[in-house]
């Protein structure tokens, strides 16, 4: 009998050991499937991570590809426009007579200077964007100068004839001279670099000498302006125009029309602005006006 119940006692015993290990066995498989779930979801995250940072990659190879692709096409603009510029030149060293021993534009131009200090590795792409306008604009403003001087060598342009001397508008009286005066729009002392000529709405302005027209368009303070080049240093100024009519590049002739008069930009009404440059060098007007 008590044999019987040691026997019994042990059965139970093995029972409730298997069913320990069985529910320590469920419960650690349980375990095991969480972390291996998160593991999952980690290498997903890490998967997803990996993607973008390989399209952020590709999209920044891209625009290296356009941006190398951009400096190349204006690199051929240039040289496009430097060979032009050698061709134009030759022909004005031939036309005024110069000698070719010191233009010679078949030869690179004498420079010299101190060695530049620069990062190693060359220059960079940020460098390159931030000249090449530069150079653009440099090599535009070049080839503008060489235009006018061909213009005015093939048409015997004298020094007395590119002096401004007509009366740039139609009518018209003298409201504000050159020099120091109060501003119209603050009432401090401002210098004024030309002269205002007030007139009508609309009257015709008219090109005070022959030249080239270098500038025709909306400036922020003078509004629709032209600006003509008329060589041996000479360019006059149109300012607060309604509308320009003319273009960068026009040959004009003394008395032609070039615009209307208007008050655009910084004007308190109608009227012109006038004003003549002299190698760079701002001038009174009225000691090249007719009257006034």
């Amino acid at each position: 009998m008590i044999r019987h119940r040691h026997v019994q006692w042990g059965w139970i015993a093995v029972v409730l050991f298997c069913s320990g290990w069985g529910g320590y066995q469920a419960w650690l498989g349980n375990e095991r499937s969480k972390q291996l779930a998160a593991s999952e979801q980690q290498l997903a995250q890490l998967r997803m991570q990996s993607q973008r940072e390989i399209h952020t990659l590709r999209q920044a190879l891209d625009m290296e590809q356009k941006k190398v692709a951009a400096f190349a096409a204006s690199l051929g603009l240039i040289q496009a426009r430097l060979a032009r510029l050698d061709a134009l030149g030759n022909k004005l060293v031939d036309t005024a007579s110069l000698n070719r021993a010191e233009f010679d534009f078949a030869s690179l131009p004498a420079v010299g200077g101190l060695r530049p200090r620069t990062a190693e590795g060359g220059l960079s792409a940020a460098y390159l964007e931030r000249m090449l306008p530069q150079i653009e604009q440099k090599t535009e403003a070049l080839a503008s100068d060489l235009e006018v001087l061909d213009y005015l060598l093939e048409h015997e342009q004298t020094q007395a004839r590119a002096r401004p001397h007509a009366w740039p508008t139609e009518g018209g009286w003298i409201s504000s001279r050159f020099g120091l005066r109060a501003d119209p729009f603050t009432g401090l002392p401002a210098p004024h670099k030309g002269v205002d000529i007030a007139n009508r709405y609309g009257a015709p302005v008219y090109a005070a000498g022959r030249g080239v027209v270098i500038f025709a368009g909306k400036m922020t303070d003078f509004g629709y302006m032209v600006d003509i080049d008329h060589g041996f240093g000479y360019v006059t100024r149109y300012g607060h125009l309604s509308v320009a009519e003319v273009q960068p590049g026009d040959l004009v002739e003394d008395g032609q029309l070039i615009g209307h008069i208007g008050s655009t930009g910084r004007s308190t009404g109608p009227h012109l602005h006038y004003e003549v440059h002299r190698y760079g060098q701002v001038v009174d007007p009225r000691s090249f006006l007719p009257r006034g």
